[in-house]
This record gives C-alpha cells, structure tokens and sequence, in this order.
C-alpha cells in the first residue's frame, strides 16, 4: 500500500513555529518527519474538535432563502439597515471603552 502525502504551507508567528518545532523534535525525535507527524496529529485534532461542533449546527439547505424569510418583514432597504448596524456598533464599541 502506498501511501500519498500532500503538502500545507502555513504560515504562523515565529514564536509559535519555535516552540512547536522543539516541541516536535522532543515527542518524536530529532530524525526526518517529526514535523510532519506532529503537523498530522495537529490538524487531525483540530479537525476533529471542528466537525464535532459543526455536527451541532443546523446549516439550511438553502441559506439564502431562509435571510430572505427572516427579514421578509422587515420594511426598511438594506442600506437603511446597513446604517443601522454602524449605529449599533457605534454605541457598543464606546460604551465598552
């Protein structure tokens, strides 16, 4: 069985790629490919954790038609609501400062 590999560049802040480089080397050693097997485990976790959460979302097959249902009451444009929400975040963002 052979099995195919593709490659992920990322890039993160120096002082993540430091401590996740020594940190690799000591869990798998100092050789070839322990970068790449901590990579995994990472992205496996992570993935993981994600797909649990996103089980829990119910995402309608169409999510368009479900805005448009949402807001089929509401008499003013978007640009009215568009200024409202400025407005909000407005206050929000002073009232919090």
């Amino acid at each position: 069985m052979v099995l195919r590999m593709a490659g992920i560049k990322v890039y993160v802040r120096d002082e993540v790629e430091e401590k996740f480089r020594r940190l690799a080397m000591m869990v798998y050693g100092y050789g070839k490919g322990s970068l790449s097997k901590a990579a995994e485990e990472a992205f496996l976790r992570w993935m993981m954790r994600h797909e649990a959460m996103l089980k829990e979302v119910n995402v309608p097959e169409d999510p368009v038609g479900a805005i448009r249902g949402m807001l089929a009451g509401i008499k003013k444009s978007g640009v009215e609501l568009q200024h409202e929400a400025r407005k909000i975040r407005a206050v929000k963002a002073i009232t919090k400062g």
